[in-house]
């Protein structure tokens, strides 16, 4: 019988489009069907129990209609000069490896705080990129203490993130454990994944109380450890984009996100099949070129067990999901 399964879903899928064919979210047929059906560009695999699609739907901390509202109203877009050696492809890990923040994968844990992970990702990213040194901007800050930014672990907005980098200032801290800086986040890694090496995670928890207190024991007060943006800025237009990371470093981006995403494993992302299920914030780390097809590179808030090892590739150049509609960012004040 086990033997017969997956001929038997080939010749169904074969026959049907994803739109007839109705696959389960997180199902191993929804993998088959992109793995050996789909002649796409990425890889599936399994990330989370198949039972888990509305707790991973709570992390997915963007409403796409509010953000764009949001950005109409306050977000200011620079005019980005792109130069005539503009490289075809860019990994700041390469240009900048003193800057070990490229390299990390935090985690957002059980809480809907993509929008503050993705924009102190990048902010900690540039400060090093500017000569501001390897501090690491606190994802707790941002998601417990900025009143205008939304609703904590329920969503926010990006845009208002990387304001309040420049009117308020974001204080340090580390990951949950790590002891590191002024706030680290309060909420412990989890294994959102089906072999990790984390507590399962829960359910969605309520927005950790801001303290606006360090850690005992760390030898700045809150105040005394702001750190500030000098400016704020939204992007438009693919080399602009990719000029911007090239002298700048990475950048905040929304996308829609889709049942089928929740399995990526490899390759160059593309929605193939799955139903609409909310919006996510991460950082884009760079660009490339992977068989033929361009791609961003990306980093990921549901830790080093996700995915490619935490990151993914999504296509570059045809607004795949939207990844390209609303990117903001900001330079430090070093």
């Amino acid at each position: 019988m086990h033997q017969l399964f997956p001929l038997c879903l080939l010749v169904v899928a074969s026959v049907a489009s994803p739109a007839t064919y109705q696959m389960s979210a997180l199902g191993d047929d929804m993998i088959f069907y992109i793995n050996h059906v789909s002649n796409t560009t990425w890889k599936a695999g399994r990330n989370f129990h198949p039972n888990e699609l509305e707790r991973v739907k709570s992390l997915l901390g963007i409403d796409m209609e509010s953000n764009r509202a949001y950005n109409r109203i306050h977000l200011k877009y620079k005019e980005i000069e792109v130069s005539d050696d503009l490289p075809k492809e860019f990994d700041p890990r390469k240009k900048w490896p003193k800057c070990q923040s490229l390299s990390e994968v935090r985690d957002q844990s059980t809480c809907g705080s993509c929008w503050a992970f993705g924009s102190v990702e990048a902010m900690t990213d540039r400060i090093c990129i500017a000569g501001g040194g390897a501090v690491h901007l606190s994802a707790e800050d941002v998601n417990s203490c900025c009143e205008s930014c939304g609703f904590g672990c329920q969503g926010g907005y990006p845009t208002a993130a990387w304001a309040y980098y420049v009117q308020s200032g974001v204080v340090t801290g580390g990951q949950y454990g790590s002891k590191q800086g002024c706030l680290p986040y309060s909420l412990a890694h989890c294994d959102h994944h089906v072999k990790g090496k984390y507590q399962p995670c829960g359910p969605v928890v309520p927005t950790p109380k801001c303290t606006k207190q360090c850690e005992a024991g760390y030898s700045k007060s809150y105040d005394e450890d702001k750190h500030f943006g000098e400016s704020s800025y939204g992007v438009k237009g693919v080399d602009q984009i990719a000029q911007d990371l090239v002298s700048n470093g990475p950048v905040t981006a929304l996308f829609y996100v889709y049942e089928d995403f929740l399995s990526y494993k490899s390759g160059v992302y593309k929605h193939t099949t799955g139903k609409y299920l909310g919006a996510h914030a991460v950082k884009i780390l760079g660009y490339g070129v992977e068989n033929g097809q361009d791609y961003w590179l990306v980093t990921n808030s549901w830790n080093e067990d996700w995915g490619d090892k935490g990151f993914f590739k999504i296509a570059k150049g045809s607004d795949e999901c939207a990844i390209e509609d609303m990117i903001v960012t900001g330079n430090p004040k070093v």
